[in-house]
């Protein structure tokens, strides 16, 4: 069973952990098939059950600036996903001077060709008014707006469902940055158990 941070009200000892059929009677009520039907040769399925969530917040350690591929690593401080039959994973950076983007995994040139590039954008060098934090303080914001600070991600089958060239990046838009914080939703149907 998915453990995780309670999302609302504390609950007692004796209710069950984060699966909580958002809707609609149950298995057992409708008196019908188990939990999916087979829509065709496509791969698709309907999933009936209700829905599960989880949520869960880790920590990246502090890394330079640039591109840091963290696929590995939410795999390996969320092992809850391999629990989910298909769902969505959400994660979002607690920061606003680092981001997170979803590119190539295999060749580390791309993810420093993207920090040049960003930098020629961004530049250090303008007469910016907030640069409380060193000269990178401004450039870091805007770089964070232009990535973004959320993915959402398909699990299938306990997986990421990611394409064969796709990781999901840290961007450190700072010269010295901590540890980094994001907060991981899965929201999905649990596997037969």
């Amino acid at each position: 069973m998915v453990m995780a941070h309670p999302i609302g009200p504390p609950q007692s000892q004796a209710a069950p952990a984060v699966h909580h059929p958002l809707s609609g009677p149950s298995d057992r009520e409708r008196g019908g098939d188990r939990d999916r039907d087979r829509a065709g040769p496509s791969g698709q399925a309907v999933i009936r059950h209700g829905s599960s969530w989880f949520q869960r917040k880790i920590n990246l350690r502090p890394q330079h600036r640039g591109g840091h591929l963290i696929t590995d690593e939410i795999l390996k401080q969320v092992p809850e996903i391999q629990q989910f039959a298909v769902g969505l994973l959400h994660i979002q950076i607690m920061h606003t001077s680092a981001s997170l983007a979803l590119n190539e995994n295999w060749d580390p040139d791309v993810r420093d060709d993207v920090e040049n590039f960003m930098n020629k954008l961004v530049p250090e060098n303008l007469p910016y008014q907030h640069s409380c934090e060193g000269p990178e303080d401004m450039p870091a914001h805007i770089k964070s707006l232009l990535f973004g600070s959320s993915l959402s991600i398909p699990i299938t089958d306990g997986r990421l469902n990611l394409g064969q060239w796709q990781g999901v990046w840290l961007c450190e838009h700072r010269n010295r940055a901590g540890s980094r914080k994001l907060v991981i939703t899965i929201n999905g149907s649990l596997k037969d158990t």
